[in-house]
């Protein structure tokens, strides 16, 4: 069996991990032009920590695991407000381009990588999908994945418009490498006012910036980079603190992350022999702090109903039916990242 995977973040190669030891056939093809080792701290969280174990690969995701102490909130003059400790030593925290980078490491003699390309058609016949690449040429694969993300073309292709799945939950992030002497070695410093948030992460020597404010859905091109820091700064203007230092040096990175804070909402997660997974079927967005974990586990189990079905509708089915119910719990905790991080009422002042 041929099976194409669109996105190499996290859950493409994971669900390449599964499938390649089931003996099947994967390519993996990557928008990006290499693999894309930025972004932000991330957790491995609850059972995804023994999937990482089963997956033989703990030990690696230990090595790289940061070592953040907790969360000290700060007023406008820099003043710590209040600390809360970190707690828990069964979550695992990493940076994100570490966990890609296991991942694809732990794949790639088995796992053909395409990088920048992407799919622009799909032509599912019932039989196979033909599928059309921005620049490679036109093949034929048994069965299609999108792991493509919150914007995903493999939805657009196969769904329709992302407006119709995508739920705004009235805020925005931003995210992008500081100079970690801003921050406070091994931990979090956050300055909350009503309605935005800005925090400092420094552990293992680097440090990121993270931008979230309120917002009802704004309009711009996501494309339009210059357009975003703009927005950036015009909001937090008047945030005091170091945010001045940190938004010139925003101006200054080309690893630059903004978007709004959303949520997938599919009736179905697959159609004909084309099904999602990860943020492109049920993104729980940034604020539940289990975007990583349910990549992981969602790809863990559409790789179990397919060697547990041979029959493709089957096997989604299965898919689905076991994994909706986590997904959409995981999904429900929005609510209360959002009043914890972006809270109306600010933590220090």
């Amino acid at each position: 069996m041929r099976i194409l995977i669109s996105g190499a973040s996290i859950a493409g190669p994971s669900l390449a991990y599964w499938l390649a030891r089931q003996g099947t056939e994967v390519t993996l093809v990557e928008r990006a032009a290499g693999r894309r080792l930025g972004g932000a701290p991330i957790d491995i969280r609850a059972e995804a920590v023994e999937l990482t174990a089963k997956m033989g690969l703990l030990d690696a995701v230990e090595a790289v695991r940061g070592n953040t102490r907790g969360i000290v909130f700060v007023d406008a003059d820099g003043a710590e407000a209040q600390t809360i400790p970190n707690t828990d030593d069964h979550d695992i925290e990493l940076y994100r381009g570490e966990l890609v980078r296991i991942l694809t490491d732990a794949t790639k003699d088995e796992v053909e990588y395409i990088y920048g390309d992407g799919v622009t058609a799909l032509h599912d016949d019932g039989a196979g999908v033909d599928v059309e690449f921005a620049r490679g040429a036109p093949r034929r694969f048994d069965l299609v994945f999108g792991a493509d993300g919150l914007h995903s073309q493999v939805r657009r292709l196969t769904f329709g418009p992302e407006q119709e799945f995508l739920r705004h939950v009235g805020v925005y992030v931003a995210i992008f490498p500081c100079d970690p002497a801003l921050g406070k070695p091994d931990w979090g410093l956050m300055r909350q006012t009503p309605g935005r948030l800005v925090g400092v992460y420094s552990f293992r020597g680097t440090g990121k910036a993270a931008f979230m404010f309120r917002a009802p859905r704004l309009d711009y091109d996501y494309r339009d980079i210059g357009r975003q820091k703009n927005l950036l700064r015009e909001t937090f203007a008047d945030h005091g603190w170091i945010v001045p230092q940190l938004l010139d040096g925003a101006l200054d990175t080309e690893d630059f992350y903004f978007d709004s804070v959303s949520q997938v909402d599919l009736p179905s997660w697959s159609r004909g022999r084309i099904a999602l997974i990860g943020d492109a079927a049920a993104c729980p967005s940034p604020l539940t702090g289990m975007g990583t974990s349910a990549a992981m586990l969602g790809a863990a189990a559409l790789a179990e109903a397919l060697a547990e079905h041979t029959d493709h509708e089957t096997a989604f089915a299965e898919y689905e039916r076991k994994f909706r119910p986590r997904a959409d719990e995981i999904q429900s905790m929005v609510s209360t990242g959002v009043e914890m991080l972006v809270p109306l009422r600010p933590v220090a002042t």
